[in-house]
């Protein structure tokens, strides 16, 4: 009997027991989201430089010293391969000139315009191929043959459809850039798991609003890739027209000034025109896209240890 009467008291809930049920599940639930939070420490900036700066300022120290090498042990007659300070005074030259930034902005502009061209047609493009089975059919083999086929090919069908002018070398960037990517956002379509999908038409967001806010944000680390490969073949898709593409009336862009140096068997040049090319290219990767998509990439936790 008293048993009884002392698990009756105990299941009877004063007013203060109940007041104080919901602080501690509260205090519960802080301490939960306390665990999950992730607490980010500043990085030194001895650390950022050791990590991020220093290897790859070791690569290309490396680099010079064996071209050096190869120059000082003369493995090819020195018109052939000048050292590094040749072509160091060659770019000196063209800076003296006050040609050099003209060379590099007529390339930059024309890329980032046909770029930005071939963004507005390559993501409608990729968005219908990812959702019509039927257009994916006919269409998507084609897209993987066109970003497999060498841009420089290219060329001198554009040429003789367009003439020496500026629409041949945009045609041919965009022949470049557009599958790349379309592709990469098909990719990007592919991955999304079918429950987003479900949850996004459960909650009303169809047609425009289900790619405004379902489809484009899930797909976005695939389609970022795609656009980070589309911008690599579109400074390829360029130089290749303006190599071949010369003419006065197109003015002088970087492929323009290496085809220069070739006829004028100016190797010191031709290398410091590769050298320009490959590092803007470079360049405006790492400063543009490879910042965003860390970024999109650490939003969805697929970077935690990223700096």
């Amino acid at each position: 009997m008293a048993s009884t009467e002392a698990q009756q008291d105990a299941s009877v809930k004063t007013p203060a027991d109940a007041d104080a049920a919901p602080d501690q599940l509260a205090g519960l639930e802080a301490g939960l989201d306390a665990l999950e939070t992730r607490v980010k420490d500043r990085v030194p900036v001895s650390r950022v430089l050791l990590d991020k700066v220093l290897p790859p300022v070791v690569a290309i120290v490396i680099v010079l010293a064996l071209w050096q090498l190869a120059y000082t042990l003369e493995l090819k007659p020195h018109y052939q391969l000048p050292s590094p300070v040749d072509v160091g005074h060659s770019l000196q030259e063209k800076w003296l000139d006050g040609t050099l930034l003209g060379y590099v902005w007529h390339s930059v502009s024309r890329g980032a315009l046909g770029f930005a061209a071939s963004l507005v047609i390559g993501t409608p493009l990729g968005l219908l191929v990812a959702r019509v089975r039927f257009v994916r059919a006919a269409i998507g083999p084609i897209l993987s043959g066109l970003q497999s086929l060498p841009s420089v090919a290219w060329v001198p069908a554009a040429i003789i459809w367009f003439g020496l002018t500026d629409s041949t070398i945009y045609a041919v960037v965009l022949l470049g850039a557009v599958p790349s990517i379309a592709n990469g956002l098909v990719s990007g379509v592919d991955q999304i798991s079918p429950l987003y999908l479900r949850a996004g038409r459960t909650l009303g967001a169809t047609g425009v609003a289900g790619v405004r806010h379902i489809l484009l944000p899930a797909a976005l680390p695939g389609y970022i890739a795609g656009l980070k490969q589309g911008w690599a073949f579109s400074w390829r898709s360029l130089m290749a027209a303006e190599l071949i593409a010369t003419s006065p009336d197109l003015g002088t862009g970087l492929g323009q000034l290496l085809d220069q140096a070739r006829v004028d068997q100016d190797m010191s040049l031709v290398l410091a025109a590769i050298l320009l090319i490959l590092v803007v290219g470079i360049g405006i990767e790492l400063l543009i896209f490879a910042p965003i998509e860390r970024r999109v990439l650490r939003s969805r936790g697929l970077l935690p240890n990223a700096r």
